[in-house]
């Protein structure tokens, strides 16, 4: 891998490879360089960012997604970062009362042939770089701005700051929910506010008095939930929580809030919640926003993957393993097709209706962990746990669809 000065943005000479520009360095980005770079191709990434920053998030993958990250090399590096949770859990944010139990580790591997994990974000960046590290052809660009694109007749024309340009057989879109890309392609189209706002805060088990279960938890409540996970091998606990309110006017994930205002919304829930914020250093809050499916992901050679395709709600913690989905579907459609126009419309045709399922579910599900009214709540949340405790099989095979599907 060679990563290039912020300045230096023109192209080294030409080889027979054919050649991707991915706009965006996260995960999706990232992921997708690689498995390009496993069908040989040759890469170039813009990222606007002067570098990759440690943005404190957790992230969840799934066996739809670990089962991709062992292909390509990358599951092993975070092998030691990593968290492989007990369970899969529901419990009821005030009283702490379980509602679902359902057991993972074996048990994901034995019926979905894959890990269930748990990983900070900028953990998994940095294996996905480790992997482009020992790949040849693939030149990341940070400090980077992609302003616009264009069609010529082998491809794609990528403008950059300084109206430089780059030629490329491969536009990729992976810069996010507010993609540039994405606006020239399909208009002007902003995402909208759901009407949540999420909190987050990543802290030392050792500072809990009370640390929530070694699960991957969604605690319920009126308006509101929480999922707590643990990252870095289990040593810090990662909180989510995500409150219904009317607007919000900040864009961006990076606005700071205090625990007194994060109090205001999970005061009275149980120990393991207030614990959690009351000792974070840190919290912060974004508005979760949302797209409706589009009708198209491509233009000729450009196509948009991830969230400038998909943008959907973290309820079913499927946002990061989506991505990792996408990259290898889009590889393996520019293998059997060398054609990219037609190749990029097989990609849509191929994930459309899975990331279509996936986005309605989530929302499915955030209104599920946030139904309002004790007998609303019980009318909802007893089957549930019925179902638990007298047809777990059940239970595995609502998550069969997600988890043991997918392109591996």
């Amino acid at each position: 891998m060679y990563i290039a000065d912020s300045s230096e943005v023109k192209e080294t000479a030409e080889t027979t490879k054919r050649h991707a520009v991915i706009v965006g360095g996260g995960i999706a980005g990232l992921a997708t360089a690689i498995c390009l770079s496993l069908k040989n191709w040759r890469v170039s990434i813009y990222e606007q960012s002067p570098a990759f920053e440690e943005i404190g998030a957790g992230v969840q993958i799934s066996p739809n997604g670990s089962r991709i990250l062992e292909r390509i090399g990358v599951l092993e590096r975070i092998a030691d970062s990593c968290f492989e949770p007990i369970a899969l859990e529901m419990r009821h944010g005030r009283s702490n009362r379980r509602l679902l139990y359902l057991p993972m580790g074996d048990q994901a591997i034995k019926r979905w042939q894959g890990q269930y994990l748990q990983v900070y974000r900028p953990d998994l960046i940095r294996a996905l770089l480790d992997v482009l590290e020992s790949t040849e052809d693939v030149a990341i660009h940070n400090g980077v701005r992609v302003s616009h694109y264009g069609h010529d007749a082998s491809g794609a024309t990528v403008m950059l700051d300084k109206d430089e340009q780059v030629d490329a057989d491969l536009l990729v879109a992976a810069d996010g929910v507010h993609s540039t890309i994405r606006q020239q392609m399909t208009g002007d189209d902003k995402a909208r506010f759901t009407g949540n706002v999420a909190w987050r805060a990543l802290v030392p088990v050792e500072q809990l008095r009370n640390p929530p279960p070694l699960s991957a938890c969604v605690w319920t409540g009126e308006g509101k939930h929480a999922v707590t996970t643990r990252v870095r091998g289990g040593e810090w606990v990662n909180f989510v929580g995500i409150v219904e309110q009317d607007d919000w006017h900040v864009e961006g994930w990076r606005e700071k809030g205090s625990s007194s205002e994060a109090l205001q919304d999970f005061g009275n829930w149980n120990d393991s919640i207030t614990d959690i914020i009351q000792v974070s250093g840190d919290l912060y809050r974004w508005a979760l926003l949302d797209r409706p499916p589009l009708p198209k992901w491509s233009d000729k050679a450009a196509v948009l993957i991830g969230d400038a395709a998909h943008a959907m709600l973290p309820s079913m913690a499927q946002g990061a393993v989506q991505c990792i989905e996408d990259a290898w579907v889009l590889a393996d459609c520019h293998q059997r097709n060398p054609d990219a126009i037609s190749a990029n419309q097989d990609f849509y045709r191929q994930r459309i209706e899975r990331t279509r399922r996936i986005q309605k579910q989530s929302a499915d599900n955030l209104r599920l962990f946030h139904k309002r009214g004790f007998l609303s709540q019980v009318a909802c949340y007893a089957p549930i746990w019925l179902a638990g405790k007298l047809l777990p099989g059940a239970v595995y095979r609502r998550n069969d669809w997600v988890y043991g599907q997918g392109p591996l």
